[in-house]
């Protein structure tokens, strides 16, 4: 059994997940593909990024959250640091992940203008393009050009906002889940719409004096303006307030669903 993660080896992922696992790390170009591995039992975790600190929520992350029953067991919090790949200067194209591009928009714009960018499946999927063919730069971590010798870093730190961080969480079966952690992430799917829905489903947080630190709506599926609402707390699963909360909050979802992720604790890599 392996740990999943988004591929080829060096994309940010890989980098985070080899930070929680000592296990064989497998590779995926899907997100969804990762989070249906493990919930059919192919792999033993997988690694997805969930948010970055510019670009907000990766979506497909949490709409494979709401189709697939899974488990959210650790959170990994990584400062990206993105550089700029080629083999010289003379490039026409950039290619990268399409979140790395938007975090270095600005930055692309003030020092290559005009320059022509194309989204691809991962950071390292663009080094591949880069090593291949000197008329594509690629962004990634400033290691990727020292694995190999066809690539030279022309730029480091080259991300919008010196605070650039992507938050990434580890997937297990829903057989692991756990009450123990500081935080909680679940799944509220109320099938119902009415004024004042949202502000029900939030009071019994601030009731109970818990933080929220993420709420998002993501389409149902089922029909034009069905939320599913995905929210994170400051609050473990053992803790009573959160039972006496998600009990409220399930009444009020009644003819819809509550789907518990689990309760985590975080940790920061650098790397």
């Amino acid at each position: 059994m392996t740990t999943v993660t988004l591929g080829p080896e060096g994309t940010y992922s890989h980098r985070a997940a080899q930070a929680v696992t000592d296990d064989e790390i497998s590779f995926s170009e899907s997100v969804t593909a990762i989070v249906e591995a493990v919930a059919d039992g192919e792999a033993k975790r997988g690694v997805v990024p969930v948010e970055n600190s510019i670009e907000g929520s990766v979506t497909e992350s949490l709409d494979a959250f709401a189709e697939y029953d899974v488990a959210v067991v650790e959170e990994v919090i990584t400062p990206i640091r993105h550089a700029l790949l080629a083999q010289d200067d003379s490039f026409s194209l950039v290619a990268s992940h399409a979140q790395a591009l938007a975090q270095c928009r600005g930055w692309l714009d003030e020092h290559y203008p005009g320059v022509n960018v194309e989204a691809v499946a991962s950071t390292a999927r663009g080094v591949e393009r880069a090593r291949g063919d000197a008329d594509i730069a690629a962004i990634g971590h400033p290691e990727n050009a020292t694995n190999g010798t066809e690539l030279k870093v022309l730029a480091e730190d080259i991300q919008d906002r010196s605070s650039n961080a992507t938050r990434f969480v580890v997937v297990a079966p829903k057989s692991e889940r756990s009450e123990a952690g500081g935080k909680t992430s679940f799944i509220v799917y109320p099938d119902v719409d009415y004024p004042g829905l949202l502000l029900e489903l939030l009071e019994p947080f601030a009731d109970r004096d818990i933080n929220l630190t993420r709420v998002e709506s993501r389409p149902s599926g089922e029909r034009l303006g069905d939320y599913v609402f995905h929210i994170d707390i400051s609050a473990g699963l053992y803790e009573q307030r959160t039972q006496e909360a998600l009990a409220d909050i399930e009444d009020i979802a009644g003819k819809g669903w509550v789907r518990r992720l689990g309760s985590y604790d975080s940790k920061t890599v650098v790397n």
